[in-house]
């Protein structure tokens, strides 16, 4: 999947992403939610930029991860672009002297990241167990946002996994069918 992801071309990217942004920005849990989670999307991902400029300009809160042990991370808000800088693993972070923490409890929506996902909502992670393990603290509704190749028919899942509620792809929106 990883590697599919990484074939597209980047104009196909850019044009798969506006479509699937543009639903997700359309959506009542987006519209309703003061306070939005995301991440920093690398570029064979779907692209959020237009995400954070959007939830900047409406004054909603945006946080992204921020990644402080191995496994965990937590929410920092970003204030606006200009506070973002290149971090570990050349991922965009807010500036250390720009950092303000949000709880997990105050995000009303969380975008996900994943490379495979099933109606169920499963998801196949990318590899780190950080969103496994913020998941639960969250009462936030979670959201993955992913190319419509990225829907399979099963993703395996153990205990720990968090499954996600909503899956937006160019071509459809999927409420998980929990089992």
């Amino acid at each position: 999947m990883q590697s599919r992801r990484k074939s597209l071309p980047p104009a196909e990217v850019s044009a798969l992403s506006a479509l699937i942004v543009q639903k997700f920005l359309a959506s009542e849990f987006y519209q309703n939610a003061a306070a939005v989670m995301a991440y920093v999307s690398m570029p064979f991902e779907v692209q959020l930029r237009e995400i954070f400029v959007d939830a900047l300009a409406k004054k909603k809160i945006l946080a992204i991860p921020l990644i402080v042990g191995k496994g965990d991370m937590t929410p920092v808000i970003v204030p606006d672009l200009d506070a973002l800088e290149v971090g570990d693993f050349g991922i965009p972070t807010v500036r250390a002297d720009s950092r303000i923490f949000i709880g997990a409890d105050k995000i009303d929506c969380v975008i996900v990241p994943g490379a495979a996902f099933d109606v169920h909502g499963n998801r196949l992670g990318l590899g780190g167990g950080f969103y496994d393990k913020f998941l639960p603290t969250t009462n936030a509704k979670k959201i993955a946002l992913a190319f419509d190749f990225q829907l399979v028919d099963a993703v395996p899942n153990e205990p720990h996994d968090s499954p996600v509620d909503i899956i937006i792809t160019e071509n459809r929106i999927i409420t998980a069918e929990r089992s």
